[in-house]
């Protein structure tokens, strides 16, 4: 049925558009003979109107020169013999009405225009009629002028002529077309629907081996013919292969992912080691260190004081180091848990906190209500501690600061920002912020490890978004990121 109905609608598609192309040029060509007649119809009945009007001019100059009224009549009386001929006027050259002639007597005369400064003759079509003025000379002087109107009949009868042939002509053509248009169709459309036929089975199926096989079809119908069949063979080849390449790929993805989680074992195991084994000692030396300066401080020069302190900077700042490694190495493998996230909640608490440790800081907190977001909110608590603390740290050196959270619109899509007005950095190092262990101040100035920046970017990346930020020196910064 499916195939009956695509030989139908094709049949129907070709026959239309054999008809449509066949009526179309047959159309416009008829349309050109009409307009060409037309044109050439009123070019002729202009050229007639003037002999009229030379011939009326001179046999009229006489009555003109010794005004006579009735022998111009008479001479205008002749048009009587030309049907077309609606009226016509002699004018003094003063433009005064000489005498005239109308086809209806009991018609009113109608006005008639000046001929343009300059011309003897003039023509003007005025819907179904034509006017023509033509200057009577007599030695050299303008001595009056005389007027024709005429009807535009017999051109209408002419077109209504053209018309009927055109219609009988259009007519055989499309019945022409009918009978070409059944022979193409077998010749084509029957062979084509079969064509698609056999894709849409090939599609459904994914059986390649199938082969289309006409009984009947042009040259350049079996060409597609011959091609499709090339092509369903080349298909089945490349299907073998894509199979054999899929299995091999099935098998290298399983070893694979047996590789992956044996080193993810093993990543686990270095990372449980290091965060036992590793700061056990660090906690050890700076316990003994500590010990060392309340215990026996006093019995130590100013030298000896300093090197213990610079044991116990060293030793925290590794155990901090460590944290944040641990940290960044949690965040890579850890899955995105997505959730509805009140962010501007979570900024206060952690801004709380922030202040709750050093309450003697005049810090103002600038929080946009109601920024909700899906996402992960354990990874996304640790993007906010690490850029509010970022903010509070470099802001540290001023009596006064703000900090500031909210969300703006960037080419239709939600930014959410931290902005401070600390110490900020030079814009030319920005595209070093986001790298472990790349700092753009020296840990005597404001401490860290560089590690903080390079986890909020991977976590902003695992919710596919993307982050960056705009500052200037003393001038503060901008922290601008994405979630998805």
């Amino acid at each position: 049925m499916r195939a009956a109905g695509q030989r139908s609608s094709l049949a129907r598609m070709l026959t239309r558009m054999n008809l449509l192309v066949s009526g179309a040029a047959l159309l416009f060509a008829c349309l050109a003979f009409v307009v060409y007649d037309v044109l050439s119809f009123r070019d002729h009945l202009v050229q007639s109107l003037s002999t009229q009007a030379d011939i009326i001019g001179t046999n009229s100059a006489s009555a003109l020169l010794f005004n006579d009224p009735e022998a111009a009549a008479r001479t205008l009386s002749a048009l009587e013999h030309s049907p077309n001929i609606v009226s016509a006027q002699l004018l003094t050259p003063d433009h005064r009405r000489f005498t005239q002639y109308q086809r209806d007597p009991s018609a009113p005369a109608k006005e008639v225009p000046a001929l343009p400064p300059g011309k003897d003759q003039a023509h003007w079509f005025e819907g179904t009629q034509v006017l023509l003025g033509r200057a009577i000379m007599f030695q050299g002087n303008r001595i009056g002028t005389v007027y024709i109107r005429s009807d535009l009949d017999e051109m209408k009868t002419h077109l209504r002529q053209y018309f009927t042939i055109a219609g009988v002509v259009l007519l055989l053509s499309m019945l022409a077309a009918l009978l070409v248009s059944s022979i193409f169709r077998r010749a084509v459309a029957e062979p084509i629907v079969s064509l698609s036929e056999l894709a849409r089975v090939v599609s459904r199926d994914k059986d390649y081996s199938l082969r289309a096989t006409p009984e009947r079809s042009l040259g350049e119908v079996a060409t597609l013919v011959d091609a499709f069949n090339e092509m369903l063979g080349q298909i089945q080849a490349q299907d073998r292969e894509l199979r054999r390449a899929q299995e091999e790929l099935e098998n290298r993805v399983q070893a694979r992912t047996a590789e992956l989680t044996a080193a993810n074992k093993e990543l686990e195991a270095f990372s449980y080691s290091v965060s036992h084994d590793l700061r056990a000692p660090l906690r050890s030396i700076d316990g003994f260190s500590q010990a060392l300066l309340e215990d026996y401080g006093e019995k130590l020069d100013t030298s000896g004081a300093d090197y213990l302190r610079r044991i116990r900077f060293a030793a925290q700042r590794m155990s901090g180091l460590i944290d944040d490694l641990l940290t960044l190495a949690r965040v890579t493998r850890s899955a995105v848990h997505r959730e509805t996230v009140d962010c501007s909640t979570l900024a206060k608490s952690i801004l709380e906190e922030l202040q709750t440790g050093e309450p003697r800081r005049k810090v103002e907190f600038a929080i946009k209500e109601g920024l909700v977001v899906d996402a992960d909110v354990r990874l996304l608590r640790v993007v906010l501690e690490n850029l509010l603390g970022n903010a509070w740290k470099y802001t540290s050196r001023h009596d006064e600061a703000r900090i500031e959270f909210g969300s703006t619109r960037d080419n239709g899509h939600r930014v959410y920002f931290v902005r401070d007005d600390g110490a900020g950095f030079d814009p030319q190092y920005a595209s070093r912020l986001f790298g472990a262990f790349q700092r753009l101040h020296a840990t005597t100035e404001f401490p860290g490890t560089g590690i903080g920046l390079a986890t909020v970017q991977r976590i902003v990346h695992k919710h596919g978004g993307r982050i960056w930020a705009e500052s200037a020196v003393e001038k503060g910064a901008t922290f601008y990121f994405t979630l998805q």
